[in-house]
C-alpha cells in the first residue's frame, strides 16, 4: 500500500503545482492589458486546466485516504 499513498502525494504535489501555475498566468495576463473579448478566451483555456489541476489533486487525496484506510 505504500506506492499507493507515495502514487498518490505526486498527483496531488503535481496538481497543486499546475493549480500554482494557472494563479501566476492568470495575474500575467490580467496585467498585460489585453482587450476584453482577447483576455476572456484566454482565461477560459487557463480556467480548463486549472480544473483539471483540481481533479488531478482530488484523485491524488482520494488515493492516499484509500490507502490509509486500507492499511
Amino acid at each position: 500500500m505504500t506506492w499507493l499513498v507515495w502514487t498518490g502525494t505526486a498527483l496531488t504535489l503535481l496538481g497543486l503545482c499546475i493549480v500554482i501555475f494557472c494563479i501566476v498566468v492568470a495575474l500575467r495576463l490580467r496585467r498585460s492589458g489585453l482587450e476584453d473579448a482577447e483576455l476572456k478566451s484566454r482565461l477560459q483555456r487557463v480556467v480548463a486546466l486549472n480544473m483539471g489541476a483540481l481533479l488531478l489533486s482530488a484523485l491524488g487525496l482520494m488515493s492516499v485516504v484509500l490507502a490509509v484506510m486500507l492499511a
